[in-house]
């Protein structure tokens, strides 16, 4: 019984889609490469010196949080509203006052969507979206930033919140006594 051959076209169409798929790529990237290497046109980089200075970003752009710990009444209604809870509030009765103090307020990033939700319930608005787009850091602890840790121009929003600063909260220090934990050699 004779085997029916396959016709070849297919074959030769694939091909062609391929290496016209791979040119057209090739183009995009070339125009782009021009267009930015340009005489006088700067890269991303040098244009917006980033990350020493902000990149722009738009004006109801979600960024990370900013957080006003001084007027924070630790109602937990951010953390409540927030679906994923990543919002930690640690608190602790205010003597001789009604209500609580703050004594931890923490935001888990590697959970965080920056959906907001927990701007909008806030009744003091010490809490809202900042411009900040990048906080890198090398573990996933680094991403969990405890606002009750920071400097105060960054936990009271006065400043935005950079790896630095983040990495910088987390620093235990040497007990000044020489306690167990330290190595006398």
């Amino acid at each position: 019984m004779p085997v029916a051959r396959r016709p070849a076209w297919p074959w030769f169409t694939n091909l062609v889609t391929a290496v016209t798929s791979v040119a057209r790529g090739m183009a995009a990237t070339l125009r782009t490469w021009v267009r930015t290497h340009q005489a006088g046109k700067q890269t991303f980089t040098e244009e917006f010196e980033y990350p020493e200075l902000g990149a722009p970003v738009a004006a109801r752009y979600r960024g990370y949080h900013r957080f006003d710990l001084t007027t924070c009444i630790a109602c937990d209604q951010c953390a409540k509203a927030c679906p994923v809870d990543c919002i930690y509030i640690g608190k602790e009765r205010a003597e001789g006052a009604k209500g609580f103090r703050v004594t931890g307020y923490s935001i888990d990033y590697t959970k965080c969507m920056f959906c907001a939700l927990c701007v909008e319930p806030c009744p003091v608005d010490c809490i809202f979206m900042g411009a900040t787009h990048d906080l890198s850091s090398y573990t996933r602890d680094g991403a969990v930033v405890d606002f009750s840790r920071l400097p105060l121009e960054v936990a009271w929003g006065k400043a935005t919140l950079n790896p630095t600063a983040v990495a910088a909260s987390k620093a235990v220090a040497a007990p000044v006594d020489g306690g167990p934990n330290v190595v006398r050699i």
